[in-house]
């Protein structure tokens, strides 16, 4: 069976909400084989990364950047994971099979730097972005949901 894992910080009802339906879209009874792991950013595991065969992130935007939990997951996890720097300190791509991941950034403003500041630091990493980022500014109703639980479903599918 495959595993898909959901790292999140979800500390508004508008974020939970959007993780919430990505659950609901990862665990759609139309996708079989996959096992839907959920883990907060805060506790991050290298072993439960390294045992996933995709991942899908959850983020608020932040003062222009992920939360400082999800860059906790990734400062913590990212050697263990297959992260690589070059000499000079700069990221680069590491070599190997490429899990697929997803990104979903709820924001009131902007987007646009935590977005960027996600895909910074996965690019030194074995996976490689496999649905359109899903970014949502504002209010949260059925149509930011809908989203949301497409690209769960979309990442679930891709590793069924």
């Amino acid at each position: 069976m495959s595993r898909l894992l959901v790292v999140h910080h979800a500390p508004t009802p508008s974020v939970r909400a959007l993780l919430d339906a990505v659950l609901e879209g990862a665990s759609h009874d139309a996708i079989d084989g996959v096992d839907v792991v959920s883990g907060p950013a805060l506790d991050p595991d290298a072993d439960t990364v390294l045992a996933a065969d995709g991942l899908v992130f959850v983020t608020p935007a932040n003062f222009g950047y992920m939360s400082g939990a999800l860059k906790h997951f990734f400062d913590t996890i990212f050697l263990q994971a297959g992260g690589a720097l070059s000499d000079d300190g700069s990221a680069t791509s590491s070599s190997g099979g490429k899990k697929p991941y997803g990104l979903l950034v709820h924001g009131r403003y902007d987007t646009t730097g935590a977005v960027r500041s996600v895909r910074s630091i996965v690019q030194a990493l074995p996976w490689t972005q496999s649905a359109a980022a899903v970014e949502i500014l504002g209010d949260v109703g059925s149509p930011e949901l809908d989203r949301a639980r497409e690209l769960g479903a979309t990442l679930a599918a891709l590793i069924s």
